[in-house]
């Protein structure tokens, strides 16, 4: 069986400091995502803006481990962070008045991982 490794370098440094985060503060979410984001991309979560609307309450820190997608409709004021967004997810988050950040953004604002959903 053929091993690889990923190349991304933005993505390498990201699941080092998930696992540093996870050392240093204690808090074991994160190395829970560096390990969902060590598997490859076809693997990741993909999450719709739909099932965000169902699952989230206002207020919500939402962390998905992967993509969130544009379909369906949100108009939930959530805390969305995730590698990736589709453009028409980011603009759909933003006009219901969200937030959409980076994994490495959460961390910075929330080091203990405090009342962060895994959604994916």
């Amino acid at each position: 069986m053929k091993t690889t490794q990923k190349t991304d370098p933005n993505l390498v440094a990201l699941i080092a400091e998930l696992k540093r985060e996870t050392r240093e503060g204690d808090a074991a979410i994160w190395r829970d995502i560096a390990q969902r984001l060590e598997k490859p991309s076809r693997n990741w979560a993909e999450v719709n803006l739909s099932k965000l609307e169902r699952n989230a309450n206002d207020g919500d820190i939402i962390l998905v481990p992967g993509k969130v997608l544009g379909a369906g409709k949100i108009s939930k004021n959530i805390t969305i962070a995730a590698y990736r967004f589709s453009a028409a997810a980011a603009k759909a988050i933003e006009d219901a008045g969200g937030k959409k950040l980076t994994i490495a953004e959460l961390v910075k604002e929330n080091p203990s991982g405090k009342g962060v959903r895994i959604m994916g």
